[in-house]
């Protein structure tokens, strides 16, 4: 049985890309796989600077929770912008107390777009995250965890200040 390939799956880093597929696939021009990693970091960045800015700490000033507003519960983002905020003005544990969960997820985003850039420098195409099917299921029971908790009278430490 002879195996093909089709024009989505081949990748320029890809050595078993040979045959008459792989000249009918163009690769993207340099510029646009080198702008989209440096258009998200510079989004980021530029988020960042907005938050250390505008405080969100003053009431109304990103507006309120929908999910606080509709329910008076906290939700697993809320926090997150005062978190942020604390962050950029070097207060680890207020950005800590404010959510505790966006450190480590704003870590893992920097990192991974940060691995987007270097491939993307070297010619290579971006790498997805993998996870396993418990790691699936682990991560959306953390943050159902987390919601109850911080809205209980013992998680009263994870609500956001």
């Amino acid at each position: 049985m002879e195996t093909t390939h089709s024009a989505d799956s081949v990748r320029p880093d890809d050595d078993s890309a040979a045959g008459a597929n792989s000249a009918a696939v163009r690769p993207d021009p340099v510029w646009r796989t080198r702008m989209a990693p440096l258009l998200v970091a510079g989004l980021g960045a530029g988020a960042l600077v907005l938050l250390h800015l505008r405080d969100p700490h003053e009431e109304g000033s990103y507006g309120i929770c929908p999910v606080y507003a509709l329910t008076g519960w906290y939700c697993p983002g809320c926090g997150g912008l005062r978190a942020m905020h604390n962050l950029t003005e070097g207060r680890l544990i207020d950005s800590l107390h404010s959510n505790i969960l966006a450190l480590p997820l704003v870590l893992a985003f920097a990192l991974w777009v940060g691995d987007w850039t270097i491939r993307a420098w070297r010619g290579r195409t971006m790498r997805l995250p993998s996870i396993g099917l418990s790691t699936a299921w682990a991560v959306p029971a953390l943050f159902v965890v987390y919601s109850v908790l911080r809205n209980t009278p013992w998680g009263t430490w994870l609500t956001p200040v």
